[in-house]
Order: structure tokens, then sequence, then C-alpha cells
């Protein structure tokens, strides 16, 4: 007999991030960097698991649809991206935040094959950790300000935590494939 997930899990289903307190090696960046590399091609194969009739349904009860987790992502992660590439050229900038969850209603979202923000975040992750594969020790330690958390974050923390949503999304939709 197995046990029905709880709320927490269905939301959660990695867990929530550990973010690094002190900074991390070139080794410690690696599975991190890997994760971001290796995101499309896992989306890619948890869509494929969950067939489309499934990705039309929410991961949990007033969660997103399969659709709408793939759109959020191919959404946030360009933002995620400009946002290194703002700590790269400007001190400590200030990020803009947006309404996640309006951007996930607007009409675009059903409209788009879901193939076409696939393959933007197949592009956008090689950029992406090209970049990241030629920053110095000094660069990964600049930092950018979010106003919505009042946080300040250094690209090294970014850059786990942003791993982790890559993977916080994918293991939702492998529920729905599950």
């Amino acid at each position: 007999m197995t046990t029905p997930l709880t709320d927490e899990h269905l939301r959660f289903p990695i867990g929530r991030p550990q973010l690094p307190t002190a900074p991390l090696t070139a080794a410690g960046r690696a599975p991190y960097l890997q994760q971001l590399a290796e995101l499309p091609a896992q989306l890619h194969a948890a869509a494929r698991r969950a067939g489309a009739e499934r990705l039309e349904q929410p991961y949990r009860p007033g969660g997103w649809t399969g659709r709408q987790v793939i759109h959020h992502l191919a959404d946030t992660h360009p933002n995620l991206y400009s946002r290194f590439r703002l700590a790269l050229t400007e001190d400590n900038p200030t990020v803009r935040p947006f309404d996640e969850q309006a951007w996930a209603e607007l009409p675009d979202v059903a409209a788009t094959p879901l193939a076409v923000s696939l393959a933007l975040l197949e592009s956008l992750h090689s950029r992406w950790v090209t970049l990241l594969q030629h920053l110095s020790e000094a660069q990964w330690q600049r930092t950018f300000y979010h106003p919505r958390y009042q946080t300040t974050s250094t690209l090294e923390q970014a850059l786990v935590q942003y791993a982790w949503h890559g993977r916080h999304h994918l293991a939702h939709l492998q529920l729905l494939g599950a």
C-alpha cells in the first residue's frame, strides 16, 4: 500500500532549496552547471512520458498544469539568465520581479506549442552554461539585489537556486508521468 503524497511533497517534490553559506569550489559548482545543462533534455523526456493529455492537467490540486510549468520555465529562465548578465556588468543591480502566476495565465500559454518553449530552453541553457563555464572565481561572487525578497545573492548562490528551480519543476512534470 502506498502512502498518499502530502501537499508539501507535491509542492516541493525535491525539497526546498538549500543555498550555500560559504563559497563553493569549482568542483562544488560543477553538479549545478551539469543540472542546468541537462535540464532541457530532461524536460523533453518528462513531457513525452507524461503525454499530451496529462500535460493539460495540474500536477497537484490548485497547481499549474504541465503545460503551464513548461511555459513558466521558458518565461522565467531568460529572466534568470539576464540577472547573471546584469550582475556581471553592473554593481549589485536591482533585478525586476514579475508576477509568475499572471504570466502563467496569459493566452500564449494555451496557444503556443510546448515544442516552442522546449526549444527556447535548449538554446538558452546552452548560452547560459557556456557563460557560467567561463566565469572567474571573483565573478562568481558578484551580486544582485532582489526587491521582492529583499535579498542580495551572489551568482554562486543564484546558480544553486536556479538549478534547484529547474529540478523542482522537472519533478512536477515527472509526477504527471508517474
